[in-house]
């Protein structure tokens, strides 16, 4: 090497160690500390100011969340629902030490010893929030409380630090009992539960004074999760997640000797009882709840809104008029009932609905025996047929189209049609021969005594009259449902579903003069941010004055000389009908006095509401029809809902009588009315307990009529075999429940 190379080798490695020791003497130890002590004092400085900066907030708003009211049209409270009603607060002593000892167990093992805080975690969970990896466990029970009870949910830094303060903070404040007492009655643990009562009875029936610690440590272990670590809804992942949750539990409690080896040993895992609806909900509030529900949705009041609460729901329901249909069907069916002894009473479920007819208001809901026992709600329900109920509807639209007999003669009540059982229909693509009530012939038969008597023969052939296609165009303008309805003439007969409500907004419409009329039960929402008014029903004139008014003064003859005559009183001007369904399955009665529309219905319900059976044997009286429980029912809560009396009448306008044909020679047919020397038939004058049909059963032969070719003998034909009778003479014309005969 030169000396040159030397020379320049030498500076290289003197400038060198220049600069290592340059950042020798930049970064010592004494510097690096310093630094280091700097920071902290600088984030103990901030963490200082921030300790001063934020002070203990008043509770929030989901800790103090209202429950929703609903009440009476009077103001009266009938039902608290909603997150606050299903919280109770309980003394920290009212809750048994070990189930107290298997929250610690499951979220925080040093909670009697901690600050409150657990840093580790806090800092665990700032960094994963920070770096968008979402929520982090790892607080202690007294940050868990004050997250519930002061701040929000979300996962921010700012929250987390605040919770990080208000626990030393509260820690400093409160004792362990309150922190613990505050945190179990404030975290929510599904099932709509909020605090260890709700949940004790949601998930146990009892109070949180009787929790076993088995159950008491399923509870601690739920909190993590609990839609997923519910039993009921769990899937099967979720059950062996909660049950190793339960298990980690148990064994922190025999290691913090809160529990032994033993007592764990002889521990099963507590299985949670079905979900049942909240406290409140029972016997017919649930039912009126859910009814105003149902309703709200439509008007853009959603679940999540009332879930919310702060809510004050107003129903259009009377309380007295309630109280008095629930006392109806308590002493005209219910009392006579063997729910537990005798297997058709068992089965038998009661619905009602009651309007106003000039409003639509729904005064009065029966759903059923109790809310809690029984969900589905009998009133609203539309899995049944409503039999006979239908046969005013084809009157009324043979009215609204002014149809003729098949010879010509304009329909009204006084016509004349062949009431013989099993006639066969005329002018029909659709064989249809319906058989009367216990098979019985009328022979020539006005319609408004096949009205009182519910003829099938009759309404068969006037559906044919009309046409099937416009009788189901005037139902469905009535407020009649478009469920299973075909245009077949089967549908004379109710042989669509409906429900007591649908029904009883199609009776209010008659009696409103032919008016629509549109049930509702809710008349208004308020919020303080928000208020809801129950939307205006349109008041379209859907029949004409006449029309209905015609029907009406029809169905005041089955009140007065049929098979209405159990709800035939001095007290008030009634219209009414009766119908019976298929293999007795449903029994209804619709009536209306110039103030109310009601319709009563009873249904044979088997195999937890999946089976339709029948009603024959209800209270050992025989076959149930709708003249019997349905019309006492019907009479009892009206004469209640009226205060004893009504001094309104129907004022029925232009009522068509009919044309009537030349009437038959009396040596060729049985008279309909009774002569001085015979007694009147039960149709005439209904007997104590009147049936929906008469019990002679007239043998000449029927001559012709308007509306029939001339018939000697009741036909059959092989195409068109004879049916079974039931219900208001209802055949078995439905197999599969189509509503045609055999091979149509």
């Amino acid at each position: 090497m030169g000396r040159a190379d030397a020379r320049r080798a030498q500076a290289r490695e003197s400038r060198g160690g220049q600069k290592s020791g340059g950042i020798r003497r930049l970064f010592t130890w004494k510097k690096v500390l310093g630094a280091f002590f700097g920071i902290v004092l600088l984030g103990m400085g901030a963490f200082g100011a921030l300790y001063v900066y934020v002070d203990v907030p008043a509770a929030n708003a989901a800790a103090e969340r209202q429950s929703n009211v609903y009440k009476y049209s009077d103001g009266t409270v009938l039902a608290r629902t909603g997150k606050g009603v299903n919280r109770q607060i309980v003394d920290l002593d009212e809750v048994p030490q070990k189930v107290q000892h298997a929250f610690v167990a499951a979220e925080n093992k040093t909670f009697y010893k901690d600050d409150g805080v657990d840093l580790k975690g806090t800092t665990r969970a700032l960094l994963n929030t920070v770096s968008g990896k979402g929520k982090q466990g790892g607080s202690t029970i007294t940050q868990q409380y004050v997250k519930n009870f002061y701040l929000t949910q979300d996962p921010t830094v700012s929250r987390k630090l605040k919770e990080l303060v208000i626990s030393l903070k509260i820690d400093q404040q409160k004792s362990k009992d309150e922190i613990l007492a505050g945190y179990i009655n404030t975290a929510y643990y599904g099932r709509g539960a909020s605090g260890i009562q709700a949940a004790a009875q949601a998930y146990y029936g009892v109070d949180a004074k009787d929790l076993d610690v088995s159950q008491g440590a399923y509870l601690a272990s739920v909190l993590q999760a609990p839609s997923q670590y519910d039993w009921n809804s769990a899937t099967d992942t979720g059950k062996k997640l909660v049950k190793e949750r339960w298990a980690y539990t148990l064994r922190n409690m025999v290691e913090m000797k809160w529990l032994t080896e033993s007592e764990r040993a002889g521990l099963e895992f507590p299985v949670p009882q079905k979900p049942k609806p909240a406290q409140g909900m029972e016997g017919q509030a649930g039912y009126l709840v859910e009814a105003a529900n149902k309703e709200l949705e439509k008007q853009g009041v959603t679940a999540e809104d009332r879930d919310a609460g702060g809510w004050t729901f107003t129903l259009t329901v009377d309380k007295k008029r309630q109280k008095e249909l629930e006392k109806a069907v308590d002493d005209q069916l219910e009392s006579k009932l063997d729910r537990e002894g005798n297997k058709v009473d068992a089965t038998v479920q009661a619905g009602a609905t009651s309007v106003d007819p000039k409003t639509g208001k729904v005064v009065a809901l029966y759903g059923g025996e109790d809310y809690i026992k029984h969900y589905i709600s009998n009133a609203t329900r539309q899995d049944y047929q409503p039999a006979s109920t239908f046969k005013p509807l084809v009157l009324a639209s043979a009215l609204e189209n002014e149809s003729k007999t098949q010879d010509g003669s304009l329909i009204g009540l006084n016509t004349v049609y062949d009431g013989t059982s099993k006639r066969p229909v005329v002018g029909s693509d659709t064989p249809f021969a319906p058989q009367n009530q216990d098979d019985r012939s009328y022979g020539p038969v006005s319609v408004q005594k096949a009205l009182n008597s519910s003829v099938n023969s009759v309404f068969a052939q006037m559906i044919v009259d009309v046409t099937p296609a416009a009788v189901k165009e005037t139902a469905l303008a009535l407020g009649v449902p478009d469920k299973n309805f075909p245009e077949r003439p089967a549908v004379t007969l109710g042989t669509m579903n409906a429900s007591t409500w649908d029904m009883a907004g199609v009776y209010a419409t008659l009696d409103n003069h032919g008016r629509k009329v549109t049930p509702h039960i809710l008349q208004s929402a308020e919020h303080r941010d928000r208020t809801v008014n129950a939307e205006k029903p349109k008041r379209e004139q859907v029949i004409s004055r006449a029309s209905a008014d015609t029907v009406t003064k029809g169905l005041t003859g089955v009140v007065d000389a049929g098979s209405g005559g159990a709800a035939n009183s001095p007290a008030y001007d009634a219209a009414a009908k009766t119908g019976t369904s298929e293999d007795n399955k449903s029994a209804w009665f619709a009536g209306y006095t110039p103030e109310l529309s009601t319709v009563v219905a009873l249904f044979g319900e088997g195999d937890g509401g999946r089976k339709q059976v029948s009603l024959t044997g209800t209270a050992n009286s025989g076959r149930a029809s709708g003249s019997g429980f349905p019309a006492r029912i019907w009479a009892d809560y009206t004469l209640g809902a009226l205060d004893g009396e009504s001094g309104k009448t129907f004022d029925l306008q232009d009522v068509e009588r009919g044309e009537v044909p030349a009437p038959p020679t009396p040596s060729d047919t049985p008279s309909e009315e009774p002569t001085p020397t015979e007694d009147p038939t039960p149709s005439d004058t209904p007997s104590e307990t009147p049936s929906e049909t008469p019990t002679e059963t007239p043998t000449t032969p029927a001559p012709p009529t308007s509306s029939s070719p001339p018939v000697t003998t009741p036909p059959t034909s092989p195409e068109i075999p004879p049916q079974p009778g039931d219900g208001d003479g209802q055949p078995g014309e439905r197999p599969g429940g189509n509503g045609l005969l055999p091979g149509q």
